[in-house]
């Protein structure tokens, strides 16, 4: 099964939060599906952000598809939490960016844009709230290939061929030679970044988020296989006891629960430390693992001179 990191951006006020717990309940994750107004959403933990009724602090929930186990990351879209979406951008192996069906692309739709370009990392399309008046597919088509290139391509269009064609030269060959692309090959135009694939839908009403979900499933390539022990550290916290959380993403080999780990020549400082316990949270809950294998975030508890942006291993 592969298991990758996706997280969701987006502009304030997008329905960011309100996606992923669609995506999470649709997915079997939430029996229940809570909403941003109703201040019961399951990734806005924190008290604030319920009051507030946004996303200040980058959360997680692992959801499970057919062959896919994905660790969603909900990025605060607020511009003054910014710093907490791009230190999460390290880690993810592709992402969601939410535009609004209404307001279109916005000002930190850009900036956004233009962090996921500089980190290189695969970007799927969810134009939310279609269901509002206003809403108009056609011109939010016209402007995503306007503003972010021809590689924007609504996956829901059954005479998409031709859009496709012009994403890569594999596809262009395919198309030309009276072929339907293949997963594989559309996958391999995703992860390169001359893909951008577009759903629409309204995370509020669960629609388009199945198509969505499908193509997380079957267009996402798995990560590249590595025997030795690595891992990237994206943000320290503290639990509601006070003990020290260090967060992070294994891309290599497996980290055991009491293993020792220490810094590398390029840290801030020499350090060692026993991973004391390794967390898997969803949301406010976490259960205690003994193993994480690549593409898994854990918070790991007995470190204490970590910080984020640090990389284990090799």
């Amino acid at each position: 099964m592969k298991r990758l990191v996706i997280g969701i951006l987006a502009h304030v006020d997008s329905g960011k939060t309100t996606l992923s717990e669609a995506m999470l309940y649709r997915a079997g994750a939430l029996r229940k599906l809570g909403r941003v107004d109703h201040r019961n959403a399951f990734l806005d933990t924190d008290a604030l952000e319920r009051a507030r009724g946004i996303t200040i602090f980058s959360k997680q929930a692992v959801l499970k598809l057919e062959d896919t186990q994905l660790t969603l990351l909900d990025t605060p879209g607020h511009v003054d939490f910014s710093a907490e979406a791009e230190r999460a951008l390290q880690v993810m192996d592709y992402a969601i960016l939410v535009v609004s069906g209404t307001d279109g692309v916005q000002s930190h739709t850009d900036t956004l844009w233009r962090l996921l370009e500089r980190y290189h990392v695969p970007v799927f399309l969810f134009l939310n709230k279609m269901d509002l008046a206003g809403a108009d597919r056609a011109a939010r088509m016209e402007e995503l290939r306007r503003r972010f290139g021809s590689g924007c391509v609504d996956m829901t269009d059954p005479d998409n061929l031709e859009d496709l064609a012009l994403c890569s030269t594999e596809l262009l060959e395919t198309v030309m030679e009276g072929n339907n692309p293949t997963p594989d090959q559309l996958a391999r135009a995703i992860s390169e970044r001359t893909l951008f694939p577009c759903f629409f839908g309204s995370a509020l009403k669960l629609e388009g988020v199945d198509d969505l979900l499908d193509a997380l499933d079957r267009l996402t390539q798995p990560l590249p296989p590595r025997e030795d022990f690595g891992a990237r550290i994206f943000k320290v916290t503290r639990d509601d006891s006070g003990s020290r959380l260090t967060w992070m993403k294994v891309t290599g080999g497996r980290l055991n629960v009491k293993e020792e780990l220490s810094a590398r020549p390029d840290a801030r400082k020499a350090w060692t430390g026993k991973a004391d316990q390794l967390r898997l949270y969803s949301g406010t809950k976490s259960q205690l693992m003994e193993t994480a294998l690549p593409g898994t975030v854990v918070a790991v508890t007995g470190l204490a001179d970590t910080y984020p942006g640090e990389g284990l291993g090799f």
